[in-house]
């Protein structure tokens, strides 16, 4: 049996000193070390032996097993550490390479413009709220002047939930939900996404942008009113710009108006863009009416305010001269990368 066990160490160390892959290796650990290996047939053997032979013959063999278990452990990580010098050197970047060009985004049209809207109510004191996409029927409609079968709902068709929950077809509810939670003074404007039942078109989509603007304190006027929005209508269009209000009629003010700003591509003069008007109508607003400063939480005895409502869309029409509003949603990058 001593013959037996010499030759398997020498054919063993042989075989594992010339293991070339990892995988090899094994393959050599269960030939000798596994259940049906040659160590577990030589221990198979014991049993033929005499007393005295045994302990001698056990000995022997567990030093063989010993052996093997070292080389193979050995060989391994040898192995395994030339094939992590050969994936290290395959993988080597040479930081010397110019590095591959990476087109870099910029902002949408749409952000471009309410980035500079929201600079220029910053700067004047105002602050930015949001609101609820998903509105119920009260603050969209109700608390804002507009109740059940009132016309100006027809105007507003919209998407329901549920009979009393919308998505909302303004950003005016953020108005009243403000006043609810806050004392005057307030100075907010809150733009945001809105929903209308309306079809496709070059001036239509059933999304878009609007950017509301409520103020509330002592002592507010229309001429407040007026010189914010000249302001606005300056830093957007240029200093020589002008801005006209005409009477019109909104349920949550009183009064309202429409505002206009003089034409900033023909400066008046009358152009396919104005209509040869002169102006552009731009928003509309007026002075927020009692009842829903009563609905806000808000005694119209002693405040008043006013408020008006931007189209983020319409806005950037202009200021880039865009006949079409489903450019800005078609994702045309032919089209987006102008800006």
């Amino acid at each position: 049996m001593n013959e037996t066990i010499e030759a398997i160490r020498k054919a063993a160390a042989e075989r594992i000193r010339s293991a070339e892959v990892p995988a090899s290796v094994e393959e050599l650990r269960v030939r000798y070390l596994g259940k049906k290996g040659e160590i577990t047939s030589l221990l198979k053997q014991m049993g033929k032996l005499s007393p005295e032979e045994r302990p001698v013959m056990g000995q022997a063999v567990n030093s063989l097993r010993a052996e093997i278990e070292g080389l193979i452990e050995d060989r391994k990580s040898a192995l395994l550490a030339i094939e992590k010098e050969a994936k290290l050197l395959s993988e080597t970047v040479d930081v010397t390479m110019p590095g591959k060009p990476v087109n870099l985004g910029h902002k949408h049209p749409l952000s471009i413009v309410l980035d500079e809207v929201k600079d220029i109510f910053l700067g004047m004191g105002f602050t930015i709220e949001d609101g609820p996409e998903v509105e119920y029927d009260y603050y969209n409609f109700e608390a804002l002047n507009i109740p059940k079968g009132h016309p100006a709902r027809d105007t507003q068709d919209t998407f329901y939930i549920e009979d009393n929950i919308l998505l909302r077809t303004q950003t005016s509810p953020v108005q009243v939900r403000v006043m609810e939670k806050t004392q005057p003074p307030i100075r907010i404007i809150s733009p945001g996404r809105v929903y209308r039942s309306d079809a496709v078109d070059a001036t239509h989509s059933p999304i878009f942008h609007q950017i509301e603007g409520l103020v509330v304190d002592k002592g507010i006027t229309m001429s407040d009113l007026k010189g914010n929005l000249l302001a606005l209508a300056k830093r957007l269009y240029g200093e020589d710009t002008r801005i006209r209000l005409r009477p019109h009629h909104f349920p949550f003010t009183e009064p309202s108006c429409e505002i206009d700003v003089s034409c900033f591509k023909c400066h008046g003069a009358g152009c396919p863009m104005c209509k040869d008007e002169g102006w552009i109508e731009i928003l509309g607003a007026g002075m927020v009416h009692p009842k829903v400063l009563k609905n806000g939480g808000i005694d119209p005895e002693v405040y008043s305010g006013y408020a008006f409502g931007l189209g983020l869309e319409r806005l950037t029409m202009f200021r880039f001269g865009l006949d079409d509003m489903r450019l800005l949603y078609e994702n045309d990058m032919r089209f987006i990368g102008q800006f």
